[in-house]
């Protein structure tokens, strides 16, 4: 079908055998494909870029189509928290309070201007954190404001190919606005 990506291959190799086949490979390889192909995202949206984050969950969208099957309300069962929106000083610690409350390894995705940098509030409110990695990590981030349902269903997928390839935690920034 046009404009799905192509289906990864196991990362290890498939021997046959009369009654089947028996996979081998190296134990870290195959724990990243399998972790990469079920994320289960926390949805944390504090404004307008929460509307687009629940656009990519929709029909049209589907993000389920790429491994993101079912949207935790605990974080006790979610392994990537997407923040869409402004983040307050006073919901500054709620946010870090969820971020530590998910097992690890846990990945955060920062989406929208608010999120990444503290959007047009930051500079007229003394209220506004600049950007949640005053708060937490960031693993992903997606300029915009608000961005599109694609650009965070690129940076979902970015985010698959960082936990396949066993990447550390660093700064990605996705930027649709060029390509």
């Amino acid at each position: 079908m046009e404009g799905q990506r192509p289906v990864t291959e196991f990362p290890g190799q498939v021997h046959q055998t009369p009654t089947g086949g028996i996979m081998t490979g190296a134990i870290e390889d195959v724990i990243n494909w399998a972790r990469s192909n079920s994320l289960w995202p926390l949805t944390f949206g504090t404004s307008c870029c929460a509307i687009e984050m629940m656009s990519t969950a929709s029909a049209k969208y589907d993000w389920s189509r790429f491994g993101f099957e079912v949207a935790r309300a605990t974080p006790r069962q979610a392994d990537v928290i997407i923040i869409a929106g402004t983040i307050v000083n006073k919901m500054a610690p709620v946010l870090r309070r969820l971020y530590d409350q998910i097992p690890d390894p846990k990945y955060v995705i920062a989406m929208g201007a608010c999120a990444t940098s503290g959007g047009p509030f930051f500079y007229n409110t003394y209220s506004v954190v600049k950007g949640a990695d005053h708060v937490i990590p960031v693993d992903v981030y997606v300029a915009g404001c608000p961005p599109r349902p694609e650009a965070l269903l690129h940076a979902l997928i970015t985010l698959q190919e960082k936990i396949k390839s066993g990447g550390k935690r660093e700064r990605i920034d996705i930027d649709l606005s060029k390509k």
